[in-house]
C-alpha cells in the first residue's frame, strides 16, 4: 500500500473558521468542519503554519517554529474546563463575520487568556498541575527559551531581540538569570497558554483522526529573524556577530514575476554548524511538528538543495548567490531518528533536476497547481496528463486567487486553452469544473481550498504575496457548509476513486 493512498481533502487555516471572538479558533466550529469533511468522504485537512504571528499576521513569519498561536485557543473550551465563566463573555463586541479582525481579537482574547491563567494558577487540581508540569518538561527543549523570549518582548516594548541590551541579546548567563527571576509570572503565563493550545489542538487532532482525517501541517523552510529560534540558537544562522543582523538573507533571484527577485530578510542557515550538531535543531523541529500533525508540507523545498543568499545591506535580491545545501544528509539524519517521513514537498517555481532528484530520492510527493497549467504549451508540467502519481494536485494554494477570481482575470489565451482542454464550462461554475478536473487526475492526493468548494471570488483570497497588509483575514460564514454541498463533494470524491476504502475484517 502506498504511503499516500488516493484521497481528497481541503485547505483551510483555523483562523478562517467562524466564531464569536473575531478570529477562528479550536472550538465548536473546528469540530463541525471535521464532521463536514468526514460526511463528504474527505480524508485530509491542510492548515498553514500554526505558530504565534507578529506584525502583518503572516503564519509564515512566527515568533517560534515550534510554539502554537495563542489566538487559536478557544475561550469557550476554557470555560468548559472551569477556567472562565459565562460572565467573562458578557460584553463581547460584535465582530465582522467574514474577516478576521486581528487587533480587536487580540484586545478581547488576551485578557481572557490572562484571566484563565490566573484561575489556573490559583485553582488547578493536582492532576491539572501534574499535566502542566509534564508538558513543561516534555517541551522544555523549546518552551523554556520561547516563554522567556515572549516575556522579554513584552517587558521591552516589543523590540526585536537584536535591539535588546547586548547582555540579554547575547544570552549572557547572569542576564538570563536576572530576567528569569524578574519575569517569573509572565513566563508562567506564556507556558500556560502553550499548554492550553496543545491540549486543545491535540483533542481536535484526535477527533479528526477518529473520523479518518489526517492533518497536513506546514513547515516554512526559514524562520523569522525576530524569533525565539534565532535568539536561542544564533550559531546555526548566518548572523553578524556584532549586531545580530542577518549577515546572509534568504530570498529568490529575479524571475519572470519580479525583475528584482524577492528579498525575504530571514537569516539563512549556517549549514556547517548544523551538520556538526547532526542537524539536532531540525530533528527537534520535525519531532515537534509530528506531535500535532500527521503529514508535513515543506515550504520552499528547493532551498534544501541550494538556496539564494543575499548579503546584509542589500535592498533587493538581485545581488545574491546560489549556495549548495546538504539536503540529502539532513533528510537522512531526520529519517534515521524519526523513521520514514510523511512529507510533501512544495516544489513550485523554477525547479532544477538536482531539486527533483532530492525530492525523488526520498519519495516525497511534489505539488501541481491547475491555475498554472494553461499559460503555455503541452510540455507544461501542471497540465494533468503530465502528472506522476506521486504528487498532490491543488486548484490553487493560499498564495493564489480563488478559482473563480483567477478565471475572471485570466488572459484570453489561458481561458481558450482551458476551454479547449475541458470541452466546456458546466452550469455548476468554473470552480466545480476545476475541482472535478483535480479529482480526476492520477495524482494520489487532491486538495481544494474551501473557498473553491464554496465558489467564492477574489474577495475570499487568503494572501496576495506582494502585499504587506490585509492578508490572512478571510473567514467563512457559519451556515455555508450545507448538506447539499457535502453531498456534491461526496459524489465527486466517490466517482473519482478518492473515497475512504472500507476494510472488512477477516
Amino acid at each position: 500500500m502506498p504511503t499516500f493512498p488516493r484521497a481528497a481533502g481541503i485547505l483551510l487555516h483555523p483562523t478562517s473558521l467562524p466564531g464569536r471572538f473575531g478570529i477562528g479558533d479550536l472550538g465548536l466550529a473546528a469540530y463541525r468542519l471535521i464532521d463536514f469533511l468526514s460526511n463528504s468522504y474527505q480524508q485530509l485537512w491542510q492548515v498553514l503554519p500554526l505558530g504565534p504571528t507578529g506584525y502583518g499576521n503572516s503564519p509564515y513569519m512566527c515568533y517560534s517554529a515550534m510554539a502554537g498561536n495563542p489566538l487559536l485557543i478557544s475561550p469557550e473550551q476554557l470555560q468548559e474546563n472551569g477556567l472562565l465563566s459565562q460572565e467573562d463573555f458578557a460584553n463581547l463586541p460584535e465582530f465582522e463575520s467574514d474577516r478576521v479582525e486581528y487587533d480587536r481579537a487580540i484586545e478581547i482574547k488576551i485578557p481572557l487568556l490572562r484571566k484563565a491563567c490566573e484561575n489556573f494558577r490559583n485553582n488547578a487540581s493536582e492532576l491539572q498541575q501534574q499535566e502542566f508540569a509534564g508538558f513543561c518538561r516534555a517541551k522544555g527543549y523549546w518552551l523554556d527559551d520561547y516563554a522567556l523570549f515572549m516575556a522579554l518582548k513584552d517587558a521591552l516594548e516589543d523590540k526585536s531581540w537584536y535591539d535588546w541590551e547586548p547582555e540579554i541579546a547575547r544570552r549572557q548567563p547572569e542576564a538570563m538569570e536576572k530576567w528569569r527571576q524578574q519575569l517569573d509570572g509572565e513566563i508562567f503565563y506564556q507556558k500556560f497558554i502553550q499548554f492550553e493550545f496543545f491540549q486543545q489542538w491535540s483533542k481536535l487532532k484526535r477527533y479528526a483522526n477518529m473520523h479518518g482525517i489526517q492533518i497536513i501541517g506546514d513547515i516554512p523552510i526559514y524562520v523569522a529573524h525576530d524569533s525565539a529560534d534565532v535568539w536561542a540558537n544564533p550559531e546555526i544562522f548566518c548572523l553578524d556577530e556584532e549586531t545580530g543582523a542577518a549577515a546572509l538573507m534568504a530570498g529568490v533571484p529575479p524571475d519572470y514575476f519580479s525583475a528584482t527577485g524577492q528579498l525575504w530578510g530571514n537569516p539563512v542557515y549556517n549549514w556547517e554548524a548544523l551538520q556538526q550538531q547532526h542537524f539536532k535543531w531540525w530533528v527537534q523541529r520535525f519531532e515537534a511538528m509530528l506531535d500535532y500533525v500527521d503529514i508535513i508540507r515543506i515550504d520552499h523545498f528547493r532551498g534544501f538543495e541550494s538556496y539564494w543568499a543575499v548579503k546584509e545591506g542589500e535592498t533587493t535580491a538581485i545581488n545574491g548567490t546560489w549556495i549548495e545545501a546538504p539536503g540529502v544528509e539532513l533528510f537522512e539524519a531526520i529519517a534515521q531518528q524519526l523513521g520514514k517521513l510523511p512529507v510533501l514537498a512544495e516544489d513550485l517555481g523554477i525547479i532544477t533536476p538536482e531539486v527533483e532528484a532530492l525530492r525523488d530520492r526520498f519519495e516525497f510527493p511534489g505539488m501541481k497547481i491547475l491555475q498554472f497549467a494553461y499559460g503555455s504549451d503541452a510540455a507544461n508540467p501542471y497540465l494533468p496528463f503530465n502528472y506522476p502519481r506521486n504528487c498532490v494536485v491543488y486548484t490553487g494554494t493560499h498564495d493564489n486567487d480563488t478559482s473563480v477570481g483567477w478565471f475572471n482575470t485570466a488572459s484570453d489565451y489561458e481561458k481558450q486553452r482551458l476551454l479547449l482542454y475541458m470541452g466546456c464550462i458546466s452550469p455548476d461554475g468554473i470552480h466545480w469544473d476545476l475541482i472535478r478536473l483535480a479529482f480526476s487526475t492520477t495524482a494520489n492526493q487532491a486538495i481544494i481550498p474551501l473557498q473553491d468548494i464554496l465558489g467564492l471570488g477574489s474577495e475570499a483570497r487568503m494572501n496576495v504575496p506582494s502585499q504587506a497588509e490585509g492578508n490572512w483575514a478571510w473567514r467563512y460564514q457559519p451556515d455555508v457548509l450545507t448538506h447539499e454541498l457535502s453531498d456534491r463533494l461526496k459524489l465527486y470524491t466517490e466517482l473519482y476513486g478518492r473515497a475512504p476504502q472500507v476494510t472488512h475484517g477477516g
